[in-house]
C-alpha cells in the first residue's frame, strides 16, 4: 500500500507520531527566513525538533542567519526538555519583528547540538520557507512549529488544547 502523500508531495506526517521526548533530525529542505521583505536566515543544513502534538521547530546554525539581524532581548522559558531558552528580535528590510526568535545557549545533555542554533517563530516574521513552501505558523501565541502541507494534527495550539 502506497503512502498518502500531500499537495506538496511529500509523505503525510501525523504530529502524534512524533516522540516524546523531541528528537533531532535533518530538515532535508532549504529554510529560509524573511524579516521587512529581507532575506535574514538562508540553510541548507537545517534540523527540526519533532515532538508529540507539535508542528515541527525548525533550527538553523548560527553561521545561516545574516550577521546582525538578532538582538538579544530579556526573558527566558524553560523546556522540560532542551532548557533554558534565550530570545531576539529579528531585524530586515527596515522592520524589527519583536521576540521573533529563540535558541538554547546552554541546553541540557541529550540536546547539546542545538547550542546556540536558532529557531524563528513562523508568526512573528514576515515570511518562512521550506523550500518553495510558504511556512503556515502554529496556532497560539507561545508556539513556534513549521506547518507545512505534509503535517497533520490536531496540534497543540489549536482552540481546545490549551489543557494538553
Amino acid at each position: 500500500m502506497a503512502a498518502e502523500t500531500a499537495a506538496n508531495g511529500r509523505k503525510l506526517e501525523s504530529v502524534w507520531d512524533y516522540p516524546r521526548p523531541p528528537r533531532v533530525e535533518p530538515v532535508g529542505r532549504t529554510v529560509r527566513v524573511e524579516v521587512g521583505g529581507e532575506v535574514i536566515a538562508h540553510s541548507d543544513r537545517a534540523v527540526r525538533v519533532l515532538e508529540t502534538s507539535s508542528p515541527p521547530a525548525i533550527y538553523l546554525p548560527p553561521e545561516d542567519v545574516r550577521e546582525g539581524a538578532l538582538r538579544p532581548v530579556s526573558g527566558h522559558s524553560v523546556c522540560e526538555w532542551k532548557g533554558t531558552a534565550s530570545y531576539f528580535d529579528a531585524a530586515g528590510g527596515g522592520e524589527v519583528a519583536e521576540r521573533a526568535a529563540w535558541g538554547y545557549p546552554a541546553p541540557n545533555p541529550r540536546y547539546t547540538e542545538l547550542r546556540d542554533w536558532v529557531s524563528f517563530f513562523p508568526a512573528r516574521v514576515g515570511a518562512a520557507y521550506l523550500d518553495d513552501e510558504r511556512v503556515t505558523p502554529q496556532a497560539g501565541a507561545f508556539y513556534g512549529g513549521w506547518v507545512t502541507a505534509e503535517i497533520q494534527g490536531p496540534m497543540k495550539g489549536e482552540p481546545g488544547t490549551e489543557s494538553w
